[in-house]
């Protein structure tokens, strides 16, 4: 808040020129990747892609901006989500924001052969066609540097199946916002374990009506309250599975 020495609008802009326009191009490296996380908070896409491209004229090799620009950024976001401070409509901004300099990055990446730090498959199940919930997971596990293949919603258990032997992801995700649609989540568990497949992937579950007693039940891997949780659980379950291997 204001306190009592804070200029009036009648005053105009006061001696730190809070109203001047910032120049991306005139900061230094370290304060464009600060600007540029400020920038990806605020979902300012336009900024973010100015950003991206005037580190990537510097020198900045791909892999650098991915992470010290926009996955950092997007960490930061994640955070103030987890701990209520940011809403589901910011961080939507923020992850779209990302997603204009992922559109340059991506080719960048593909062409020097940078690896994700994992990639997962993820669709809402079989009778539930909520995505909004399993978009922003998605967004966020894209920021957290992951490569994610959505399969939308409505998914049965062929099209998962499918998608796993296709992509050979290192986790599948299933979200479900409706109680009578949560049961699918086992269906496909079991499925999988029948085949001989379940310990192929690490399985994330989450929505709304699910709980961590759920996941367990049903034999997930872990369940997660929301996006930031999911990717902070998706890079920690994925660097303990390397670790391991």
């Amino acid at each position: 808040m204001a306190d009592e020495t804070t200029p009036t609008d009648a005053d105009g802009p006061d001696e730190l020129g809070e109203d001047d326009e910032i120049v991306l191009a005139d900061l230094s490296d370290d304060d464009l990747t600060a600007q540029m996380h400020d920038d990806l908070y605020d979902g300012l896409g336009d900024e973010i892609t100015e950003g991206t491209n005037i580190l990537l004229g510097r020198g900045w090799s791909a892999d650098r901006v991915l992470n010290d620009a926009l996955v950092e950024g997007m960490r930061i976001v994640g955070i103030d989500f987890r701990d209520g401070i940011l809403f589901v409509p910011e961080v939507l901004l923020a992850a779209n924001a990302m997603k204009a300099g992922m559109a340059i990055l991506r080719p960048l990446l593909a062409e020097t052969g940078a690896e994700p730090i994992g990639s997962i498959v993820i669709g809402t199940v079989k009778g539930d066609i909520h995505d909004i919930g399993k978009n922003l997971v998605a967004m966020m596990l894209e920021g957290a540097g992951f490569e994610v293949v959505d399969l939308g919603i409505n998914t049965d258990v062929d099209a998962f199946l499918e998608a796993l032997e296709l992509h050979k992801p290192d986790i599948l995700g299933m979200s479900a916002l409706l109680t009578t649609t949560m049961p699918y989540m086992k269906v496909v568990i079991e499925t999988l374990t029948e085949k001989g497949l379940r310990d192929d992937y690490i399985v994330l579950v989450g929505g709304a009506p699910l709980n961590e007693e759920f996941g367990e039940a049903i034999g997930a891997d872990a369940y997660c309250r929301d996006a930031a949780v999911a990717a902070e659980t998706a890079k920690a379950l994925v660097a303990e599975r390397r670790a391991a291997a």
